[in-house]
């Protein structure tokens, strides 16, 4: 939210994620002119969920806590929580200054990079003893101080979890594109989480031209329920390939069935409980297929190369049937048997 035109667009644009359905908060970024527009525009205001305000460029000297301050008490008035987000790249320069010339005053001898770090984390504190201040609660304040280097966010949350009990969001501010940005946020936010550190994350993809914005969210949930932490959709374990697979019909059914489980689960989640556990397997060789099936709800062993042209189906462990056929039609057979498996085996919804 940047402009006053954007600020006016807010009301409408929240009541119509709501004729659609959608009730996901609705969060306003705010940076530099945050204060004016949340006063100017009240609807604004109380049409969004949550205010973020980052404290390294709401202002200067005394009109930085001022307009923080402004930010702070229209949340109160709304009564809405705000989350304070620091940034690496955008730190109060008037902050950056002071830890400096104390690094060299004292010769305590850290880096640059130390010195980043812990401006982030007495910009994070002192912007939550400001907002406390201003009449927010603490159930009301959320954290994030977000770095592009892994290694630099698990040092600044580790340190800001020994000296805060505020909530903690987490995430990397630019981790890239593709498989790059996705190894680079799960390897610093699985340490963390794994930890116990960290109560909301967003994993942060630069997207392709008109890519998918929702990957970023799939690749979040898939972090979180990788750990064992939240189950959100049933996980789809299948076949790498190697040797033994020089066909094309484990992976053209593994993205069958993984698509097909993405399309049928708001639909699985409304009707039955505890759905999001369900397992499935998709193999493409006789050395971990039958395994690997067994040890899920449902499972599909595809012949490798040289081997019989038969499918065992795997259901809870135990051999059911066997599939024949091409490629469309196991993936018809095989989405059946999981469409079966879901009506039979989890309790319907009252």
């Amino acid at each position: 939210v940047n402009t006053p035109e954007a600020a006016a667009a807010v009301p409408e644009i929240k009541q119509r994620m709501l004729d659609h359905g959608c009730t996901a908060p609705l969060i306003g970024d705010f940076h530099y002119n945050g204060h004016q527009l949340l006063t100017r525009a009240p609807a604004c205001a109380e049409a969004l969920d949550k205010y973020r305000i980052n404290p390294g460029n709401v202002g200067t000297g005394r009109r930085r806590d001022e307009q923080f301050a402004t930010i702070c008490k229209v949340a109160v008035d709304h009564q809405r929580p705000v989350r304070i987000g620091v940034n690496a790249g955008s730190l109060n320069q008037e902050l950056v200054v002071r830890q400096m010339q104390e690094n060299t005053d004292r010769a305590l001898g850290k880096t640059s990079e130390e010195i980043i770090n812990e401006c982030m984390i007495l910009s994070a504190l002192e912007s939550t003893a400001l907002a406390l201040e201003s009449g927010l609660r603490a159930d009301q304040i959320i954290i994030s101080c977000k770095t592009s280097r892994p290694r630099d966010l698990i040092a600044v949350y580790r340190a800001l979890a020994r000296r805060t009990e505020q909530p903690l969001h987490l995430g990397l501010t630019e981790a890239g594109m593709g498989a790059k940005g996705l190894v680079w946020s799960s390897a610093a936010m699985a340490v963390l989480l794994s930890e116990g550190i960290g109560d909301t994350i967003r994993v942060s993809l630069t997207p392709r031209p008109g890519g998918d914005r929702r990957e970023e969210v799939y690749a979040a949930c898939e972090l979180l329920q990788a750990l064992g932490l939240r189950s959100f959709s049933p996980s789809v374990t299948a076949c790498p390939g190697c040797g033994r697979t020089t066909s094309t019909t484990f992976q053209d059914l593994a993205e069958r069935v993984q698509g097909y489980v993405r399309d049928r689960m708001p639909e699985w989640k409304a009707q039955y409980e505890g759905v999001e556990n369900m397992t499935l397997a998709v193999m493409g060789c006789v050395v971990n297929g039958p395994g690997e099936s067994k040890a899920a709800n449902i499972g599909i062993s595809l012949p490798g190369t040289g081997e019989s042209p038969n499918c065992p189906i795997y259901i809870d462990g135990e051999h059911t049937t066997t599939l024949r056929g091409t490629s469309d039609e196991l993936a018809t057979q095989f989405q059946l048997l999981v469409e079966r498996y879901v009506s039979s085996k989890y309790v319907r919804r009252s």
